[in-house]
């Protein structure tokens, strides 16, 4: 009787875990210009914040959460990301920004401490502790690459006001840090299903990589929803990249690109230079063909604990074209039109592989992404190896509002900024000076050796306008030792971090609309490594011949060569004589012959 009790009780347990509301995944694909694709992967992870407490973890894995608990992190942001987006040609980031890093690795979070000490003791700790989760150089975030930004973040969970005074926020980066196929591999090891199983299936690292722009995001905090009788701790990891549908649906084994023979090119006529030997090739991405087994080189291997909150399946692959855009499913999968968001969601089969097509398809119509609010570029300045300048390019494309927003930089401490050359301009026609333009600045100066600079400026662009801000710096010099190996690529500065601001007060932290510019690689005066190469070589090799002379010099015994026993002088002597004979007649022989 124990064991059909037991078998009941485990019965239920793998129907209430597979019909489990808290675990959700969506994919969202949708095709860009230029023959790119937007593929974004998002993962939900929910526990109740009682059993979170207890150690009792399901969803969340303990790898992470056991660290978040001995280092007192109450809210967790880390980023990794490479490539650029392209704002002018793909429109707004996914996400307004907000799952999105600056160029190599971002990580800010929010530890629960007394004193600052205490909470930048812990910050280090759990630095190292997420290096060797992730297998990144997290451990290098020390003094000099942490700040404590003060109006650019906010925390997005939901925190009891007693516990707020104690909360400090922390903000750490790496841009040079590369990313690759050792950070997705313990990202995907989070995962309820591995990546063996739904849509985190199709996450390949050749593929990932391989993408023009690529993030992966984990969030951890806790929510309190009203419906919920108690608090959660949601985890939420999510995965975006820009795939190049061309190149994506390469072969593996045949990966050189060939060119599209003349009678495929399909060629714009309206053109007046058009003929049979020039051809402008008309852009066909909106209509060209793809599939998820093309793009990724697999299918997704059925379902994975998706679920809503009636417990039945939930929609885990959603499509952005127009609705007059033929798809074609797999077997057993169930389609769902959104009318008003030209958005088709599927739901996947319990089990086998789920695919979908898009055959290629003449269509007029096309879904594009909205406009970005701000678009942003930052560059040096100047030349020679003293000083420099940084100048940010702010462009506010709107023809009626005008747009507010903070600026925040984080610069190293060998890079020494001049506050008092801080400025901005309107430069739509004629660079105009306007002193209303920086309404706030918080300013923390640099250490050396011990902390960089913290810049944050609340600005305001007008309508269908455009300004500079530049300040100027000074290069420190660095000491021998402190020079990695390659010193002459330069350093990299960390990107400058905009969140945008309504027209009267900030956004709802959740709803927060973020931006981030490119990494700068600083050249600093470098030492000619290769000199004291020279001169240890040269050492060394005198060192070596002086030490070879003096040692067999002293440790060499020398004796009279009669006092060598078994060794007989007179026939040495001998030999000597006829050797010396042989020579003189063959020399006496070549003069007769020359006379």
């Amino acid at each position: 009787m124990r064991r059909f009790y037991f078998f009941i009780l485990s019965l239920l347990s793998i129907i209430f875990a597979a019909a489990d509301p808290d675990y959700d995944e969506r994919l969202i694909l949708e095709p860009l210009p230029q023959g790119s694709l937007l593929a974004s992967f998002n993962f939900k992870s929910n526990a109740s914040l009682q059993s979170f407490e207890k150690q009792h973890f399901r969803y969340i894995p303990r790898s992470i959460g056991q660290i978040l608990q001995h280092v007192k992190t109450k809210e967790l942001h880390l980023r990794f990301s490479s490539g650029r987006w392209d704002a002018e040609s793909w429109g707004t980031r996914p996400w307004r920004g907000a799952k999105e890093g600056g160029m190599g690795v971002e990580l800010w979070a929010w530890v629960e401490a007394d004193t600052e000490e205490d909470a930048f003791a812990q910050w280090i700790t759990l630095n190292h502790a997420l290096s060797g989760l992730f297998c990144a150089s997290l451990n290098f975030i020390d003094s000099t690459r942490t700040t404590r930004p003060t109006v650019t973040f906010e925390p997005i969970g939901d925190h009891p006001n007693a516990s707020l005074p104690k909360l400090h926020l922390l903000h750490g980066t790496l841009p040079g840090e590369v990313v690759c196929t050792e950070n997705l591999t313990p990202f995907l090891k989070l995962l309820p299903c591995k990546g063996k199983a739904g849509i985190s299936s199709l996450l390949d690292g050749h593929k990932l990589f391989d993408a023009s722009w690529q993030s992966m995001a984990i969030d951890v905090k806790p929510i309190c929803p009203s419906e919920a009788p108690s608090c959660l701790v949601e985890m939420e990891q999510t995965v975006d990249m820009v795939l190049d549908i061309e190149r994506s649906k390469r072969p593996y084994d045949n990966p050189i690109p060939r060119p599209i023979p003349t009678e495929e090119l399909i060629c714009d006529t309206s053109k007046s230079y058009s003929s049979s030997d020039a051809c402008y090739p008309i852009d066909t991405s909106n209509v060209q063909s793809w599939s998820l087994s093309e793009i990724f080189g697999r299918s997704i291997k059925g379902s994975c604990l998706a679920t809503d909150s009636r417990g039945e399946p939930s929609e885990s692959v959603c499509v952005s074209v127009p609705h007059e855009r033929q798809i074609n499913s797999s077997e057993g999968s169930v389609e769902r039109k959104d009318i008003s968001t030209n958005s088709r969601c599927y739901i996947l089969p319990r089990s086998g592989p789920f695919d979908i097509i898009l055959p290629q398809q003449e269509s007029q119509a096309v879904v594009s992404r909205p406009a970005p609010q701000l678009y942003a570029f930052r560059s040096f300045t100047g030349h020679g190896q003293e000083r420099g300048g940084v100048q940010s390019l702010l462009t506010n494309p709107s023809d009626d509002l005008a747009i507010s927003f903070v600026y925040f930089e984080t610069l190293p401490w060998f890079m020494k900024p001049y506050l008092h050359t801080l400025r901005a301009q309107i430069i739509n026609s004629t660079p105009i000076p306007n002193d209303n333009i920086i309404s706030s600045i918080y300013y923390r100066p640099a250490l050396d050796r011990q902390r960089g600079t913290q810049l944050e400026l609340q600005l305001t662009v007008p309508p269908a306008s455009t300004v500079r801000l530049t300040y100027d710096f000074e290069k420190a010099i660095l000491r021998y030792t402190e020079y990695p190996p390659d010193a002459n690529r330069g350093f990299d500065v960390a990107p400058a971090v905009i969140r945008l601001l309504s027209n009267s007060s900030y956004y709802a932290p959740s709803e927060a609309v973020y931006l981030r510019t490119t990494n700068l690689l600083l050249s600093l005066p470098t030492p000619d490594f290769s000199m004291p190469y020279n001169v240890i070589i040269l050492t060394s090799t005198v060192m070596a011949l002086a030490f070879g002379s003096i040692y067999n010099l002293l440790v060499r015994r020398f004796v009279g060569a009669d006092e060598v026993e078994g060794f007989d002088v007179t026939k040495l002597k001998a030999k000597i004589r006829r050797r010396l004979g042989v020579l003189r007649d063959r020399f006496r022989g070549r003069e007769k012959k020359t006379q």
